[in-house]
């Protein structure tokens, strides 16, 4: 009886680890006359929600996050007034690696 209930808790446990929010890469950028309480509150919603922020850039007013889809649409309401852009961080190319030069 006592491995029946141990085994149930492991199997309800293991359920609860693979229902958990799936993160997603992206990058937040705001307008640069945005303020900058705005990308702070931004930041803390991701951070609250179990989110990482990655990188903070100095060259735009943004930050890269790995964050789950629920943080990511508090970040949009809050930033809505500033035209925030959340957009997937991936890899860009400069030119077609099959071409031949």
């Amino acid at each position: 009886m006592k491995f029946a209930l141990n085994l149930f808790v492991i199997a309800f446990l293991t359920a609860l680890a693979l229902a958990a929010a799936p993160e997603r890469q992206v990058i937040v950028s705001y307008p640069n006359d945005t303020p900058v309480s705005v990308l702070e509150q931004a930041k803390a919603a991701i951070v609250k929600a179990g989110g990482i922020i990655e990188h903070e850039y100095n060259i735009i007013k943004g930050f890269a996050a790995k964050a789950p889809a629920k943080a990511l649409e508090t970040v949009h309401t809050l930033g809505a007034k500033y035209n925030v852009l959340i957009e997937d961080d991936q890899v860009v190319h400069t030119n077609d690696d099959d071409e031949i030069v």
